[in-house]
């Protein structure tokens, strides 16, 4: 607990997914005053032609109201 999955478009280099899961990690443990061992960060690259049928439309859209962070873009 937790488990985190970033959903990104391809690109990032493994030394940045890497540096952002640890930043991540970090920051949950302290908020969540959880060790941070016992934190998991899962990254899934998602073609941008592919996000608003894969990510948009079956997670973001449907879950606006439950969305701590809400996007600033639409995909229409």
């Amino acid at each position: 607990m937790p488990h985190i999955e970033i959903k990104c478009y391809p690109g990032r280099t493994e030394q940045q997914k890497l540096a952002l899961a640890m930043k991540i990690s970090q920051d949950i443990a302290e908020v969540f005053g959880a060790p941070e061992s016992s934190v998991s960060v899962a990254f899934t690259e998602i073609p941008s032609e592919d996000w608003k049928a894969q990510v948009w439309d079956t997670e973001i859209a449907p879950n606006m109201d439950s969305l701590y962070k809400k996007p600033e873009y639409t995909c229409d």
